[in-house]
């Protein structure tokens, strides 16, 4: 019986130590370095950033996104457009075979709208991905007081 109590404790150790490498695994894609920035306590929206990595011979899509911290969550891009940067909601993005998709800052992200509770840095929060082939992938997004440096420049990669 100890031992059993003692490898329960060893488990529930490691369990922080695995969550903190911020990377989530599926079968067919890799979802790296979710983060989203500390809101002041009166702003309703956030951005969530991450990057997702397909390995396979076989493209697939992000249909939709949703988190129990916000009312509602889209998937939004940044574009040119005559001289002006935008800010527009995309139906879906393409994660392309072999590739990878960023979103970043001033690039592809998740706009969450209606925030339940302010977003504050060493909070996390649950983000549900859903993809066309690989299904729903839940990922735990940490709160950042910045953004990490990785993740400064835009990039899309389609």
């Amino acid at each position: 019986m100890k031992s059993i109590n003692a490898l329960a404790l060893v488990a529930l150790l490691c369990t922080p130590l695995l969550a903190s490498a911020h990377e989530h695994a599926t079968t067919r894609l890799q979802i790296d370095q979710p983060w989203s920035r500390e809101m002041p306590p009166s702003a309703p929206t956030a951005a969530v950033y991450l990057s997702v990595r397909n390995d396979t011979d076989s493209a697939d899509r992000l249909l939709a996104v949703d988190t129990p911290a916000a009312a509602k969550a889209e998937l939004h891009e940044h574009i040119h457009q005559n001289g002006l940067m935008k800010m527009q909601q995309v139906a879906s993005v393409d994660i392309p075979a072999h590739g990878a998709v960023a979103f970043a800052p001033m690039a592809y992200h998740v706009m969450l709208f209606g925030l339940k509770a302010p977003l504050k840095a060493g909070q996390t929060f649950a983000l549900t991905l859903h993809f066309e082939h690989a299904g729903a992938v839940q990922v735990e997004v940490p709160v950042l007081k910045d953004a990490p440096a990785a993740q400064d420049a835009p990039a899309h990669s389609h």
